[in-house]
């Protein structure tokens, strides 16, 4: 899933909910959308003519509009209002967006650095040329094999090791807090809470989470409205996930050093200054310098 596909899945949801808002129905809804342009809306509109219910058209889909499927699956089983119930899905689809925004952007500093450090080996070998240095020699030397060889192959590594770094450091692609988004679309239905935990199961929302038992336990501990406790619950989730992002990003600033002592630093002797090292004293000791 891809940014733009995600911000394009908010903003389709929230233009829906604003044609629902106005009385039109789901169908003509997505009509509506398809008319305006929208590949997306297009794509269901042409399944529901075939016979295909709204919630598996979009099932269908990949991204975050299986997320999408799932809360507009239970909305229709419960009841639900669907219009409010999309607006609220398509704020969550935003501030979870938001913070995949946020940490691509904190991460973006670190891993240009990083990408840029990568190529200082190949710039020393540049640089020996340009200073006049017979590098081709170093193919007529062992040593000068030698260095060659370790000297890519700790580039190759430092490339490996940073590009596992920066992806590890990368938000997932679930939707932090999604199912208590969803159970309390159901619950606004006015149905149980094990019947809406229920619903959201069979909707293929996943079996109960943990801290959606948690909020739903302090619900009826406390007799407060679940559904409030759940989106908060929801929202800090995913401010969680942003906070815990730029964290990774601020780390993967230190942990890129190790690469970089460990093999880009040795790659730029073995390659830069190692070659123009040989050049030198094969000139002065041609013994060196011999095939």
């Amino acid at each position: 899933m891809s940014d733009q596909d995600a911000a394009d899945a908010a903003a389709v949801v929230q233009r829906l909910a604003v044609l629902l808002e106005a009385g039109v129905s789901p169908v003509n809804a997505w009509a509506y959308a398809a008319e305006d342009g929208d590949p997306v809306a297009a794509s269901v509109v042409a399944e529901v003519h075939a016979g295909v219910g709204l919630a598996t058209a979009l099932s269908a889909l990949p991204g975050s509009w299986r997320e999408v499927a799932v809360a507009w699956r239970v909305a229709e089983t419960v009841g639900a209002p669907l219009a409010p119930s999309l607006r609220r899905f398509a704020d969550a689809l935003r501030d979870a967006q938001q913070s995949r925004d946020d940490v691509a952007v904190a991460l973006a500093d670190p891993a240009a650095t990083a990408k840029l450090v990568a190529w200082l080996p190949l710039v020393a070998i540049g640089l020996g040329l340009a200073l006049g240095f017979d590098v081709a020699a170093t193919f007529g030397n062992p040593i000068g094999v030698a260095c060659v060889v370790m000297g890519i192959a700790l580039m190759l590594a430092a490339r490996l090791w940073t590009r596992r770094l920066v992806r590890t450091a990368q938000p997932g692609e679930d939707i932090a807090g999604l199912q208590g988004d969803v159970v309390a679309i159901a619950l606004s239905g006015g149905v149980s809470i094990d019947r809406a935990l229920v619903v959201v199961a069979e909707a293929s929302g996943g079996v109960t989470e943990p801290e959606t038992e948690r909020v739903l336990a302090l619900s009826r501990r406390a007799g407060a409205p679940a559904v409030d406790l759940l989106r908060a619950a929801a929202a800090d989730a995913r401010r969680r996930m942003r906070t815990e992002g730029r964290l990774q990003a601020a780390r993967l600033g230190a942990r890129l050093l190790l690469p970089l002592g460990v093999c880009t630093l040795p790659a730029f002797l073995l390659l830069g200054v190692g070659p123009m090292l040989l050049s030198v004293l094969s000139g002065a000791t041609p013994v060196l310098g011999a095939p």
